[in-house]
């Protein structure tokens, strides 16, 4: 499982329960949540066996290419990418796109 925690270079965020009507209705007691940079806007969605980080869609697509278990982001669309958690993305790569993520979301005008 990913740790936040772990990674270095993060500012502070906010933590919150991710409401997605789609997926609630489908499971009630799923453990989804969204993580916020100082403007309030949303750099990181973490689920069950995957996350989903704000990225350029050059970063994305390279990232698509070179691995499969990388795909377009369902909450960032082509902005981002969704990552799953199966080993294939190391995790210090990982580490380093949630980096870029809050980095590029922090300088986000609101």
């Amino acid at each position: 499982m990913f740790e936040i925690e772990k990674v270095s270079g993060i500012g502070e965020y906010k933590k919150e329960k991710f409401l997605d009507i789609h997926a609630n209705t489908k499971n009630p007691n799923l453990e989804e949540y969204i993580y916020l940079a100082p403007n309030e806007k949303v750099f990181l969605v973490e689920r069950k066996n995957t996350l989903e980080v704000r990225s350029d869609r050059n970063l994305s697509k390279l990232l698509k290419e070179e691995f499969e278990s990388v795909m377009t982001s369902r909450y960032f669309g082509v902005g981002g990418v969704e990552i799953v958690l199966s080993g294939q993305v190391e995790e210090d790569k990982i580490g380093d796109l949630v980096r870029l993520s809050y980095n590029l979301t922090k300088e986000m005008a609101d």
